[in-house]
């Protein structure tokens, strides 16, 4: 076999042993090392060790060439070199501090209030508690970029409020489960970061391009719920009279202080200092960590039990990161070595299509990399293979990026693997079943696909801000 041959034995037995379970991160570098060990093997120095030997040598003269050819491969030297760059990357430093800032801001009990607030302040919207829902969910995911936390507990909060509120199950669960994945997109997203690290564009540039995407997204699905409201008011009832209290404006104006401003002030003071070049994106995320730490402890929810839940979480997923990264860059490192890239550049530049079939290409391969496997994987693992392939079809990485964050939307939302889904079905009441929350959910699926074509028919919607801030 050629070594391009061998690069995509490689890439394959990587994806039949995802299937098989295996945890993708040491299979990663399980398969980097071993391909690399034989594409980096230099038996012809072993062999002219093995010469210089005469009729003096004794055993441990052999045993020691045959032991130095064994570890003397610069396989091992690329995988401490690569595990060193991917611990001291100052991009990737913002992960753990944005993943504190989201557990901790989730364990704060701000959003109950959140809920309750939005709640009562669009009474007299169609569909109200839907729109409640809904602005929560896109701020709660924004502040903490959990898809998981964010579904779970808004399913335990929301959820039951909306039934007893007579909605229809399926459209109250589409809500929930379309709201908890935004944080994947609006930044501050994590994911936006690690595609920063993983592509080599600017962090503050991908923030200030997700913005007015986000924004489309979030007015989709709210035109979406109000419009079906009024359209089909069975789904969702105007509340009674006694189902949402009447609350004197100066109370409601301190209820919105006091619940909605904290979290949004939060938010936009992370968000601005980077977009504004007031601080580093590792610096904001130190000044956000803090800030959800002040905010646990002015609604008294800060314990040291949440403190160190918080703490293991953080450590845990950063762990599961910082890994995936080593492993990503060991086996792409090796691959590339062998000839892979080469051969898959050679393939997609020999079909013969348009930027615009390469990027339905793409999205697609994407969108189906979402049903088995988790953004972060996609993120590390496959969407470095395309990245080369932007500059032969003129695409812009920023452009790409912005578009794969919009596309991982559906990863979560797509039956018979939307996990989204399976994160509300864990905590929703019994007689909520599988199939009405994926019937819910398929609405916003078409809005996320909306909201990509939007995107690209009008890319200034992704360059606008960017250009504004930065120039080009």
């Amino acid at each position: 076999m050629t070594d391009p041959q061998i690069a995509l034995l490689m890439l394959g037995l990587f994806i039949f042993m995802v299937f098989l379970g295996f945890p993708i991160a040491f299979t990663l570098m399980a398969m980097g090392i071993g391909f690399g060990y034989y594409a980096y093997f230099d038996g012809a120095r072993m062999w002219r060790g093995f010469n210089r030997l005469d009729e003096t040598a004794t055993w441990w003269d052999s045993t020691s060439l045959w032991i130095d050819g064994f570890f003397n491969n610069r396989i091992f030297d690329l995988f401490v070199n690569q595990t060193y760059t991917v611990m001291s990357n100052e991009v990737l430093t913002a992960v753990p501090l944005f993943l504190f800032m989201g557990y901790i801001v989730e364990r704060a009990n701000i959003v109950d209030r959140l809920f309750t607030t939005l709640n009562i302040a669009s009474k007299n919207v169609p569909g109200s508690m839907g729109v409640a829902a809904l602005i929560t969910c896109a701020l709660f995911a924004t502040a903490t970029g959990i898809v998981g936390a964010v579904v779970t507990l808004m399913g335990l909060l929301a959820l039951p409020a909306m039934l007893r509120a007579r909605y229809d199950p399926s459209f109250a669960s589409g809500i929930i489960c379309a709201g908890g994945t935004l944080g994947i997109l609006i930044p501050p997203s994590i994911m936006l970061i690690v595609y920063a690290a993983a592509s080599g564009v600017s962090i503050v540039r991908l923030y200030a391009g997700a913005l007015l995407p986000g924004f489309l997204l979030v007015g989709l699905y709210l035109l979406y719920v109000v419009g079906r409201s009024i359209l089909q008011p069975s789904a969702a009832p105007r509340p009674k009279d006694d189902e949402v209290p009447d609350v004197p404006k100066l109370k409601l104006v301190v209820m919105i202080m006091t619940s909605f401003f904290p979290l949004a002030f939060l938010i936009l003071a992370v968000l601005g200092s980077i977009l504004f070049g007031l601080a580093t994106p590792t610096e904001a995320a130190s000044i956000g960590a803090l800030g959800g730490i002040v905010l646990a402890f002015a609604y008294r929810a800060m314990t040291f039990q949440r403190m160190r839940e918080s703490v293991y979480l953080t450590v845990r997923t950063t762990a599961m990161v910082c890994w995936l990264f080593v492993g990503s860059y060991t086996f792409s490192s090796v691959f590339s070595y062998l000839g892979g890239e080469h051969v898959i550049t050679e393939f997609v530049t020999g079909l013969d299509i348009t930027p615009l079939q390469f990027l339905l290409l793409a999205q697609l391969i994407i969108f189906l990399l979402g049903w088995p496997l988790e953004w972060s994987e996609i993120i590390i693992i496959f969407v470095p293979i395309f990245l080369p392939l932007l500059e032969i079809f003129g695409i812009d990485p920023l452009f790409f990026g912005i578009l794969v964050a919009l596309n991982l939307q559906t990863s979560f939302l797509t039956p018979p693997m939307a996990m989204s889904a399976y994160y509300l079905k864990g905590i929703a009441p019994p007689e909520i079943r599988l199939t009405q929350i994926f019937k819910g959910v398929m609405p916003f699926l078409f809005m996320v696909f909306l909201s990509m074509a939007v995107v690209y028919l009008a890319p200034q919607i992704v360059f606008y801000l960017p250009e504004q801030i930065y120039g080009r």
